[in-house]
């Protein structure tokens, strides 16, 4: 090789990797690895910083002299956590992704680099971070405790909620990075200063609303999906998936063998319904189909909000106006990897009752006639009774008129009768 060839394979931006040992299609043996540090994917702003411990190596043109020892690029302990199961990754782009700190900057996000980073902020060790963000396909003593609970529609909802320690980091999480993610402005689940109400409000005294549901909405949400949000936003691969499979978790099936109880999962890795992170994090990884949503409804002359996996969107126009809107908000809804519950989907005209999330809309906000007849009946009877009145239901009527005074004070008060004052 020649002198100038030697200083450009030396300091080339370009390196190649050889694959030889891994199926590969043809006679392809290597690929290329970009050093030029520019955008990770096209009109993006994250950069494509690499950790060059992870890069191959530019092969010695000069002979050895001597048997000088190998150089250590990384402690045994670091090398076994990115080579195992839990950051183990398909997509080798990512594997040795570096942070990104003015992407981190600029969404006022913690800068941290490691795993040890992460650990001090949290106030433990690297090993009880790891002890709580390890994927294991034989768990003996699982983080979550599932349960069941039924839905009003019929069916049940599992529910996996995890144990106190865990919950309790998680929740230190949720305000040290979760809570902090970018999201929608549309979006009024989950959210402090929003409510039920926020959402509601923009669609009263409209022609027509329509209502969508996301079919299975924490678990589409994946560990895969998590991780690469937080990539996108700057953090290294090591720490964007530690974080992913701390804030995640599989459904699990105990299994006996030999004796032995074993929680083997059942499911991908996802955010599950019970963890006091997951709603944040549902919220901001559904902001680009809240903005690809809120740009159609724009179109069609609509306004739309979100509540968890309820989508609303209302307008003055005709039927077939909306239904031409669901036609398309659905296309959109796949496209960005969700499934729309066909079941759960309306169109609701000015001469039926309009509601969003169970608020009625059609005039003004508040509960339905038959919901306020059932509270007037309730309030009159425990008036009735008087002391001895049963200070459960008393605790309830309350609890449902405070509610009501959230949506429409008028409506609260003209139904609020001694004792519940």
């Amino acid at each position: 090789m020649s002198l100038l060839g030697w200083l450009a394979h030396l300091f080339t931006r370009k390196r190649r990797r050889d694959i030889s040992r891994l199926e590969a299609d043809g006679d392809e043996i290597s690929e290329t690895v970009d050093l030029s540090g520019g955008p990770l994917k096209e009109h993006h702003r994250r950069l494509a910083i690499r950790d060059r411990r992870l890069l191959p190596k530019p092969k010695k043109i000069l002979p050895k002299i001597g048997r000088g020892k190998r150089p250590k690029y990384m402690s045994f302990d670091e090398a076994t956590r990115l080579f195992a199961g839990t950051l183990r990754t398909r997509n080798r782009e990512l594997r040795d992704l570096a942070t990104d700190e003015e992407q981190l900057a600029r969404y006022n996000l913690p800068l941290w680099r490691t795993e040890e980073d992460v650990a001090a902020a949290l106030g433990i060790t690297v090993k009880k971070l790891r002890f709580f963000s390890t994927h294991r396909e034989k768990e003996l003593t699982p983080h979550y405790v599932t349960f069941a609970v039924r839905k009003r529609s019929g069916g049940e909802r599992l529910i996996m909620a995890p144990k106190r320690r865990l919950k309790a980091l998680q929740r230190q999480m949720l305000a040290l990075l979760v809570e902090r993610l970018p999201v929608s402005e549309h979006a009024h689940g989950f959210r402090r200063a929003h409510s039920v109400r926020s959402n509601a409000e923009p669609h009263v005294g409209k022609a027509v609303v329509v209502h969508l549901d996301i079919k299975d909405f924490f678990p589409s949400v994946t560990f895969a999906r998590v991780r690469g949000m937080l990539i996108a936003l700057g953090y290294s691969y090591p720490v964007a998936a530690t974080l992913a499979a701390f804030m995640t978790e599989s459904a699990r099936q105990p299994v006996d063998v030999d004796g032995q109880l074993y929680h083997v999962p059942v499911s991908e890795r996802h955010c599950v319904q019970g963890a006091p992170t997951s709603p944040a994090l549902c919220n901001s990884i559904l902001l680009r189909l809240d903005r690809r949503l809120s740009g159609l409804a724009r179109k069609f002359g609509f306004t739309y909000t979100r509540y968890a996996d309820d989508l609303s969107f209302s307008g003055d126009a005709d039927h077939r106006t909306a239904h031409g809107l669901c036609v398309r908000a659905a296309r959109i809804v796949e496209a960005e990897g969700f499934t729309v519950n066909a079941t759960k989907t309306r169109i609701m005209g000015q001469g039926r009752r309009q509601t969003v999330t169970g608020v009625v809309v059609n005039q003004q906000l508040g509960l339905s006639r038959q919901e306020r007849r059932r509270l007037r009946a309730m309030a009159h009877q425990l008036a009735r009774q008087g002391p001895s009145a049963d200070p459960a239901q008393v605790a309830y009527l309350r609890g449902k008129l405070a509610y009501l005074s959230m949506l429409n004070p008028v409506e609260s008060e003209a139904l609020r009768k001694p004792p519940m004052q």
